[in-house]
């Protein structure tokens, strides 16, 4: 994608926003396969989930170190010393969350400060807490019903808990041995879970989706930057990843998910075409000239459109899948963090 744009603009006063065409709107392409219900094999699923996060992570990267006017060393040392703090905690055996959000919200401030974008922070904070726990399921459930057992036998029913020692100590063991089940980040991810969705990400959206179109609308079409940002989405993407995911089966770099055939996953890589939100965002980053914003807010919302109705009408040619989904249970939800 960025080749294409950058073609189409070598030269040109659009050539800045070579990046716009390279992101994936992670929420809208998994929005779509959602719809698709068994057109989409689960596996799928999961090979979108993981494009799309590890397209989004080299887009930060490329925020980080192409789109960053000016640096101030002293905020960005100091960022990055919290963020070996945090990897020190952490192999320290440290697990308490909101030791990882504070210095979180630290290092995020730093990197605001030194002109280095914020959302590089974010990735990095993220790599340095603790994914994994410290028992597993069975050591769990086998701590659960000793210390419920111990709970009821340290009273009877209807004694004011606030007074009985023996119940108190089997509620505290009881927490403890839940927060050991469960890792520090998957706590936090869960925890953010509904201000994101529900605030963060509508606002994103939002603040980034505003464009006023003046002037005839066929005229932009005929602009490099739109034309470039819509090439790059509708041609590159697909073509890239169909392209370099069929390098890595030949060459024995990985295998094609199971129970997905090679049309289905080109129909997949037309979903990854759904720029939105993180391409206008780095539209905005890239570009401040409005026309040119405007210019490339009208690629980005065509070629998004274009990309979804394709991904759409290629999987839904698919037959049904007849692998099973992962059921949710207790309100967990199956789908890939």
């Amino acid at each position: 994608p960025a080749l294409i744009f950058a073609a189409l603009n070598v030269g040109g006063a659009g050539a800045a926003g070579w990046g716009i065409p390279m992101a994936t709107d992670i929420a809208f392409a998994m929005g779509v396969l959602a719809l698709l219900g068994n057109r989409a094999p689960a596996p799928l699923k999961i090979f979108l989930a993981a494009l799309a996060i590890a397209d989004d992570i080299g887009a930060v990267l490329v925020i980080a170190v192409f789109y960053t006017a000016s640096i101030d060393v002293r905020a960005l040392l100091l960022g990055l010393g919290l963020i070996v703090a945090l990897g020190v905690f952490n192999k320290l055996g440290a697990r308490r969350p909101y030791v990882y959000v504070v210095l979180g919200l630290a290092v995020w401030l730093c990197f605001l400060k030194s002109g280095v974008h914020a959302t590089v922070a974010g990735v990095l904070v993220a790599m340095t807490i603790p994914a994994r726990t410290r028992i597993d399921t069975g050591e769990f459930s086998q701590r659960g019903r000793r210390i419920l057992d111990a709970f009821d036998a340290a009273g009877p029913d209807g004694e004011n808990l606030l007074t009985n020692r023996g119940q108190q100590a089997a509620i505290i063991e009881l927490e403890n041995t839940a927060e050991a089940a469960q890792a520090p980040l998957q706590w936090i991810e869960h925890s953010l879970q509904p201000w994101v969705a529900f605030i963060i990400i509508p606002l994103f959206a939002f603040a980034n989706a505003g464009v006023v179109l003046e002037g005839e609308l066929a005229q932009a079409f005929t602009s490099p930057v739109t034309l470039g940002v819509l090439l790059g989405l509708l041609i590159g993407k697909p073509l890239g990843i169909t392209l370099f995911a069929w390098l890595a089966v030949r060459l024995r770099m990985a295998a094609l998910p199971s129970g997905c055939s090679w049309r289905a996953l080109h129909g997949v890589s037309w979903l990854g075409g759904i720029g939105f939100t993180m391409s206008l965002f780095i539209a905005g980053l890239a570009f401040d000239d409005a026309a040119l914003v405007a210019d490339s807010k009208v690629g980005i919302f065509t070629a998004s459109v274009g990309a979804a109705l394709m991904g759409a009408f290629l999987l839904r040619r698919q037959p049904p899948s007849n692998v099973p989904e992962v059921p949710e249970e207790d309100g967990v939800s199956a789908e890939p963090a």
